[in-house]
């Protein structure tokens, strides 16, 4: 099969398609032919090996555990161990093969328990890629704490968890601002956004607002100059892929003055499900900026590691 591989760390340039093996569904996982899949964060980051620990994870000097990218995918099921019976051959599913990854491939094997779903009926089985991963990031840190009437600002609304971060935080009956360039105001306003910041324009926290949760989706916020628009006891989220603190930050914390959530999201299938109901219900959606083909990889990767995208960088694997 063909597959985007990259057997050492740098630039775009490193991932190569090449032929390699068709992997075998041991007993309890499922062959998947891949549809679809995209370049997110966590793609481009463990291609760089930055942040430095995940030379820890995945080789020191070079990729050794997992050499073929890509988190999140929809795809047909080919085949299915004997004892797997979750799904069917012929069921169109979307899934994460998390920090497994190997979806930037025709063919992957996931865990018939893996966090994956049927495909929602009114969305197209490549735009079903697009949901997982930033719709369970965002659910992660959203779920269960956010009241009805709660104001929230979303920084970085426009990028793939933003977007859901939004979609979401409106469905839990916040009133949402969300923060993003004059370019995406448009989209982040569709999306179901209160009010617009355009940081280029306008610095959100002295705009004389105060909100009840700061949710960050791309580390760029700043601690400190969220603070000041955040109600004390108000709940102060950085969703990034690798988020760090600073003494004074944490120190900030110790005092009561806002509670600080980071971390990486620990997605369940339940999850998939919920996100599925709610693309069926009309009240999300996976936002897509660009599509690329397997062979334009190298492209995508680069579009993807720029830092400007809106939504999701598909990448299109079959058209099967």
């Amino acid at each position: 099969m063909r597959a985007a591989v990259y057997r050492r760390y740098g630039p775009p340039e490193v991932v190569q398609i090449e032929n390699v093996g068709k992997p075998v569904p041991k007993d309890n996982e499922i062959l998947v032919r891949v549809c679809a899949t995209t370049v997110c964060t966590a793609d481009w980051r463990f291609r760089k090996a930055d942040p430095f620990p995940i030379r820890l994870m995945n080789g020191f000097w070079r990729p050794s555990k997992t050499t073929i990218l890509g988190m999140e995918l929809a795809g047909t099921i080919e085949s299915v161990g004997k004892s797997a019976t979750r799904f069917a051959v012929g069921d169109a599913i979307f899934g994460l093969t998390g920090f497994d990854m190997g979806a930037h491939a025709e063919y992957v094997c996931l865990p018939e328990n893996a966090v994956m779903a049927r495909k929602p009926d009114n969305l197209g089985l490549d735009e079903s890629a697009a949901i997982l991963f930033g719709g369970v990031t965002a659910l992660h840190f959203l779920k269960g704490r956010i009241q009805p009437g709660q104001k929230v600002l979303v920084y970085g609304a426009s990028g793939s968890v933003g977007t859901c971060a939004v979609q979401l935080a409106k469905h839990s009956g916040a009133q949402v601002t969300g923060v993003c360039s004059t370019a995406n105001l448009e989209l982040v306003k569709s999306l179901g956004a209160d009010e617009v910041v355009d940081y280029t324009r306008k610095d959100f926290a002295v705009a004389g607002r105060v909100y009840d949760m700061v949710f960050d989706a791309v580390g760029k916020s700043g601690f400190r100059r969220s603070m000041k628009c955040l109600k004390r006891g108000g709940c102060y989220i950085q969703a990034g892929f690798a988020p760090s603190w600073n003494v004074g930050a944490a120190l900030s914390s110790l005092t009561g003055a806002a509670k600080m959530v980071s971390g990486v999201a620990k997605p369940t299938a339940e999850d998939a499900v919920f996100l599925r109901d709610l693309v069926e219900a009309g009240k999300f959606r996976p936002v897509i900026d660009r599509r690329y083909s397997l062979d334009q990889i190298v492209e995508a990767h680069r579009y993807a590691e720029a830092g400007h995208k809106r939504g999701n960088v598909l990448v299109v694997v079959s058209s099967k």
